[in-house]
Order: structure tokens, then C-alpha cells, then sequence
């Protein structure tokens, strides 16, 4: 297999991608003082008035602070430019998406669980492209399991090794209730979602791969 080696810039539709994601954190506080863009581009719980359609789509834009959009901005950029490069723009925004949504449907299941048994508020909000980027991590340890990355800047682990901490820290603390406040079964839906269109596309159109 072959890639374009181009370490500065990242192909266009993850490049929009991250200045989507930029815009929108900028926008969220820049205008604060005027609008509270969460009530309205985060996504709530559909049994609430504050569920609007679009929310589906504009909650993955959305992050809750400096260090959930550089996380995920990172490795959107060196994850997200790879897969691009052998999938094609199409393919890769569809994957993304896809992602994205299949992160959506699991954690408003458990949402529901949740709030029919009184453990959380119909009003809780969720946010954040992690749903995606798990998606495309699964995608990358699939193809370059043995691919090294620096976890914290600082300690090698192959791609398949990461993905698989990862899910098991996310299955951990969503069962466990630890880290409170993050959405762990959207994480998980992603990289579900990820895994098995995946193995779909592979399946049925295993030449566009390799």
C-alpha cells in the first residue's frame, strides 16, 4: 500500500473537518455573554423540548473545553489524514459520520436506561467528536495494527495495543460510573460502529483497500 507523504497537511475533508470543530469552540465562547450555543447545538435527550433534529449532527462539533478538542483534534489529524488518503474524501466523511451517529444511537439507549431508572437527568447534554475518533482508531488498528504512536508524547504503543486500552478503559468506567461526566458508551458505539463497517466494506469491496 502506498500513501502521500506529507507531514504538515492533512488532507481537505479532515482539514474542514478540524476548522469546523476550531470555528465552533470559538464561536461557543466568544459569544457566550450573548447565547448559550450548547442549549442549542449540544445534543439532549429526545424525550426533552430541548431535543431539536439537528443536534444529531451539530453536538459532534461541539467540546467542552480546550483539552476535549485538542485531544480529539490530534488525533483526527494524524489518524483521520491516513485513513483519507486510501479511502478517498467520500468514503472517509462517510465513515466519520456514520461514526459519529452509531456513537449517538448507543449512548441515547443508555441514556434512556438511565433516566427511566432515575440514575441521571433527562437533561444531561452530550458533546464531542470522541465518538468518531474512536471510530477512525478502530479503522487504524485494523489496517496498521503494529503502527507505533506516542501515548502522552512519550510512550510507544502500537495502534492495536491503544484501541485496545481504550475500549477497555471506556467499558470499565461506563459500567463502573467512573469518570463521571464523560460519555464512555458513545465512545464505545463509535468504535462498535467503526469495527463493523469496517469488516463490511472489507468484506464487499476488499480491492479499494489494498
Amino acid at each position: 500500500m502506498q500513501f502521500r507523504s506529507n507531514q504538515f497537511n492533512a488532507p481537505e475533508v479532515t482539514k474542514n473537518l478540524i476548522i469546523i470543530n476550531v470555528l465552533f469552540f470559538l464561536a461557543t465562547y466568544l459569544l457566550q455573554n450573548q447565547i448559550n450555543l450548547y442549549q442549542y447545538l449540544a445534543l439532549f435527550h429526545f424525550s426533552t423540548e430541548m431535543f431539536k433534529p439537528w443536534q444529531i449532527i451539530t453536538h459532534m462539533f461541539m467540546h467542552g473545553g480546550f483539552s476535549h478538542l485538542i485531544f480529539n483534534m490530534i488525533a483526527l489529524y494524524f489518524v483521520g489524514s491516513r485513513l483519507e488518503q486510501v479511502w478517498g474524501a467520500k468514503k472517509y466523511l462517510n465513515f466519520y459520520l456514520i461514526t459519529g451517529l452509531g456513537a449517538a444511537l448507543l449512548h441515547a439507549a443508555v441514556q434512556t436506561y438511565e433516566i427511566n431508572h432515575g440514575m441521571i437527568s433527562p437533561y444531561s447534554s452530550s458533546v464531542g467528536a470522541s465518538g468518531a475518533i474512536y471510530g477512525l482508531l478502530v479503522a487504524f488498528a485494523l489496517y496498521w495494527p503494529n503502527t507505533e504512536f506516542l501515548l502522552y508524547f512519550v510512550l510507544p504503543i502500537k495502534a492495536k495495543y491503544l484501541v485496545i486500552g481504550a475500549i477497555a478503559i471506556a467499558l470499565f468506567s461506563g459500567f463502573t460510573g467512573a469518570d463521571e461526566g464523560v460519555a464512555h458508551f458513545a465512545h464505545l458505539g463509535g468504535a462498535l460502529f467503526g469495527y463493523f463497517l469496517v469488516k463490511y466494506w472489507n468484506k464487499n469491496n476488499r480491492a479499494s483497500f489494498f
